[in-house]
C-alpha cells in the first residue's frame, strides 16, 4: 500500500514546496525506490515529490534512481536517522 499525503505547511527547514509527501520510513530496498516510482507518476511534470526514507542505503539509491529516470532531486538532507529527498518530476 502506498501512502501518498498532501504535504502539510512546511517546516522551516523544509527548502522545497512539494506537491505530495511519501513516507516511507521502516522500507528497505528496494520498496522506497518502487513506492517513489508509483507516486512520482501521479505527479505533474514539475511537481516536487518530498520522500522520507530511514534506510541508510536510500540515498545512493535515490541517486541512481534519479539520474536513470530524469527526475531531479532538487534537495536533500539526512539527520536523526532519516534521510529526506525532494524529487521534482522531469
Amino acid at each position: 500500500m502506498i501512502v501518498v499525503t498532501p504535504s502539510k505547511k512546511m517546516r522551516k527547514e523544509d527548502s522545497m514546496n512539494a506537491k505530495e509527501e511519501l513516507d516511507c520510513r521502516g522500507l528497505n530496498c528496494p520498496l522506497p525506490i518502487l513506492k517513489t516510482k508509483k507516486a512520482i507518476e501521479k505527479l505533474a511534470s514539475g511537481d516536487v515529490l518530498k520522500v522520507i526514507a530511514t534506510d541508510p542505503g536510500s540515498s545512493n539509491d535515490m541517486d541512481a534512481w534519479a539520474r536513470r529516470t530524469g527526475n531531479p532531486i532538487v534537495d536533500k538532507s539526512e539527520g536523526n536517522g532519516e534521510y529526506v529527498f525532494f524529487i521534482k518530476k522531469g
